[in-house]
C-alpha cells in the first residue's frame, strides 16, 4: 500500500439531492475550494442559493468527463449519486489519484477497485452517512461498553437491534415522507433481508412481511429488517463467546405504515422492473416533498447482554445500553439532509487532514474511532442521547 496522496484542499461535491445539507456548508468552512456538481450549472447554482452558499462554492454542470477533466491528485470527490454510479466515479478518482467519499454501503464495483485505490494512495471512504454511518458508530460504542462490563470470554447471550427511519414530523395518511429517491425506496423493499431472530438465522424475501411493532421510549413504531444484518456481527466485534438471540439492522416506520402501504406492496409482489419504476414516479407525484412540510429522523440502536449463570455464584450479570437520535427538520434544512451530510462532511475533513489511511475504509471500524467521531458530531451540533443500565 502506498502512502496517502496529500490532500489539496479542493472538494468536489457531486449531486445536490434531498440528502445534501449543512455538511456542504461545513466543508466550505474547512476546505480551500469547493465545487458543487449538479445536472446543470443553473441547478447547481440554485442549490447553492437554497443552502446559503452562493459565492462560497462554485457551481458546475456534471458529467463524468467534465469532472475528470478538473480532478488533480489529492482532490476529494464526494458522491451523493446513487450507489450504481459509484463504480465509474471511483475509477475516475483512481486514474486521477483523487480521494473518494460517499455515504453508501460498499458496492461490489467499489470493493473491486479497493486494491487499486490503495496502490494509488487514495482514501475510499464509505458508509459515512446516517444509515449506514452513525448507526455503526452507535453500535461500536455499545459493544465496546458491554465488552468491558461483561468480559469477552464470558459466555453470554445478547440482543442487538438497530433501526433507522425518515418519517413525516406530522403523520399523514401515507405514513411516510420521501427523503430519498422513491425508486430506491421501492427497490430496497424488494431486496431480501437476513437477520437473527430467536437465535435462528432467518431470511425473508419480502422484508415488509417481517414487520413488527417496535417501541422507542413510549412511542410505537413499525420496524422491518433491511439487507443482510449477519456480517455486522463480526464488523461490530461482538465476542465469539456471546450468542446472538437477536441481531437485526432494519428500517423504522410510523405506526400504521404497513396498512397504509398495502396497495404498494401488492404492486411490489407482482410488478416487473418497468412497473416499479413507473410506480416510483406515481408515488413521487402523489406524495411530493415540499418546503412546507417537515421530516423527522429516528435512529435507535440498543444492545442487551446477559451473562450465563455461574454454577457457583448464580446470576451471571447483565448490561444494557442504547443510543437514540431523534431530530426534526427546520426552515434551514431537512433532518435527513443534516443527518446524512454532516457525518459525511466530517469524514471528508479527516481525509483533508490526512488522518485516514489509503484504501477502503468505513466511518466506523473501531470503537475508539467511533467514540472520536461521536464526540466530533456532538460538537458539530448533531444531538443524540445515550442510556446505560448495569
Amino acid at each position: 500500500m502506498s502512502d496517502a496522496v496529500p490532500a489539496t484542499g479542493a472538494v468536489h461535491w457531486v449531486g445536490a439531492g434531498l440528502s445534501t445539507g449543512s455538511g456542504l456548508a461545513a466543508l466550505c468552512e474547512h476546505a480551500d475550494r469547493v465545487r458543487l456538481w449538479h445536472r446543470t450549472a443553473e441547478r447547481a447554482a440554485g442549490a447553492l442559493d437554497r443552502l446559503g452558499l452562493t459565492g462560497r462554492a462554485e457551481p458546475r454542470a456534471y458529467t463524468l468527463d467534465a469532472l475528470a477533466a478538473e480532478l488533480s491528485p489529492g482532490d476529494v470527490v464526494v458522491s451523493m449519486l446513487p450507489a450504481s454510479e459509484h463504480g465509474p466515479l471511483l475509477a475516475a478518482c483512481v486514474a486521477a489519484r483523487a480521494h473518494f467519499a460517499c455515504s453508501s454501503y460498499v458496492s461490489d464495483a467499489v470493493r473491486e477497485q479497493a486494491s487499486q485505490a490503495a496502490a494509488a494512495g487514495i482514501v475510499v471512504l464509505t458508509e459515512a452517512g446516517l444509515d449506514p454511518g452513525v448507526d455503526h458508530l452507535f453500535a461500536h460504542s455499545l459493544v465496546a461498553r458491554a465488552r468491558r462490563a461483561i468480559g469477552d470470554g464470558t459466555p453470554a447471550s445478547y440482543r442487538l437491534t438497530s433501526y433507522c427511519g425518515g418519517v413525516p414530523a406530522v403523520p399523514d395518511d401515507f405514513k411516510y415522507r420521501f427523503s430519498w429517491a422513491p425508486f430506491g425506496v421501492l427497490n430496497a423493499l424488494r431486496t431480501p433481508a437476513r437477520y437473527i431472530d430467536d437465535g435462528v438465522e432467518t431470511v425473508v424475501g419480502r422484508p415488509w412481511e417481517a414487520t413488527r411493532a417496535h417501541l422507542v421510549g413510549d412511542e410505537r413504531f413499525e420496524a422491518y429488517p433491511n439487507r443482510d444484518s449477519v456480517p455486522f456481527i463480526e464488523q461490530y466485534a461482538l465476542p465469539r463467546a456471546w450468542r446472538p438471540l437477536a441481531f437485526v439492522r432494519g428500517t423504522l416506520r410510523l405506526d400504521g405504515w404497513l396498512r397504509a402501504w398495502d396497495a404498494v406492496f401488492e404492486e411490489l409482489r407482482t410488478g416487473d422492473d418497468a412497473r416499479i419504476a413507473a410506480l416510483a414516479g406515481e408515488l413521487a407525484a402523489a406524495h411530493p416533498t415540499t418546503a412546507a412540510d417537515r421530516d423527522r429522523v429516528v435512529l435507535a440502536v440498543s444492545l442487551e447482554v446477559t451473562a450465563d449463570p455461574d454454577p457457583g455464584d448464580g446470576d451471571g450479570g447483565s448490561w444494557s445500553g442504547g443510543y437514540l437520535l431523534d431530530l426534526e427538520g427546520d426552515d434551514d434544512e431537512s433532518a435527513m439532509a443534516r443527518c446524512v451530510s454532516r457525518p459525511l462532511a466530517l469524514g471528508v475533513r479527516h481525509i483533508l487532514d490526512g488522518s485516514l489511511p489509503p484504501g477502503l475504509v468505513r466511518a466506523a471500524e473501531t470503537a475508539a474511532r467511533s467514540e472520536q467521531w461521536l464526540d466530533e458530531l456532538r460538537s458539530d451540533g448533531l444531538d443524540f442521547t445515550l442510556r446505560v443500565a448495569n
